[in-house]
């Protein structure tokens, strides 16, 4: 009976060791990243992450952004739905990396019709924002684009993006025309404000009417 008790103590002891070890194991560390997803197409729009909504604060309307979101680095597989729908309409896998930023853009209901862009925001310090253009219409062909008389876009295809520039702040005339056209398609005013970083995007079809004409949405970046 007396062996017994000090073995039960030596035991209890490794058990209550093996219980704190545990409890001071340091915590799973995941890594994100920053992504925006911009609506080019005519559903709102969810996107779920294994079954776990990624835009809790607002579904994404046409024209519409998420705003940059944390998500986890690496390959993950992002679902696309419509709000109160279980229906996957289409899904894409993006593969990202810490320490940068990005953009996804949706220009249809199919995985081809979405592409990413990286983000690099920085703003202007000499009284300007700063402007990109992004060809999100599938079907218009190259781009150019007149942003005020001094911003020029030139040839841009479908899924491709300028560099940032500046621009002075205040009310601008945006104009965009197929490549080597002089007749704008779209015709439009847009006021951009000091200090901002702005992503301008063509959405829509060429021959389009109501939601899918041709037409623009404005980003704010940062």
């Amino acid at each position: 009976m007396n062996m017994k008790l000090p073995v039960l103590v030596v035991v209890l002891l490794a058990v209550a060791l093996a219980s704190c070890k545990k409890t001071d194991d340091a915590p799973t560390v995941v890594q994100t990243t920053n992504l925006n997803v911009v609506n080019a197409f005519t559903d709102t729009l969810n996107y779920y992450v294994n079954g776990t909504r990624v835009n809790v604060s607002s579904s994404l309307y046409p024209l519409g952004s998420s705003g940059y979101i944390g998500v986890a680095v690496g390959q993950q597989n992002y679902d696309f739905k419509r709000p109160l729908s279980p229906v996957v309409l289409f899904n894409r896998s993006l593969a990202l990396d810490s320490g940068k930023t990005y953009t996804l853009y949706v220009a249809g209901r199919s995985t081809d019709l979405t592409f990413t862009t990286l983000d690099t925001l920085q703003a202007d310090t000499a009284n300007r924002a700063r402007i990109r253009f992004v060809n999100a219409a599938p079907d218009a062909g190259n781009l150019d684009v007149m942003v005020g008389d001094t911003v020029k876009f030139k040839v841009r295809a479908f899924k491709t993006a300028t560099v940032f520039l500046p621009v002075n702040a205040g009310l601008k005339r945006i104009r965009v025309y197929q490549s080597g056209s002089t007749i704008a398609k779209i015709d439009e005013t847009r006021t951009l404000i000091a200090g901002r970083v702005y992503t301008l995007f063509t959405k829509g079809k060429l021959n389009g009417a109501g939601d899918a004409v041709l037409g623009t949405g404005l980003v704010v970046n940062r």
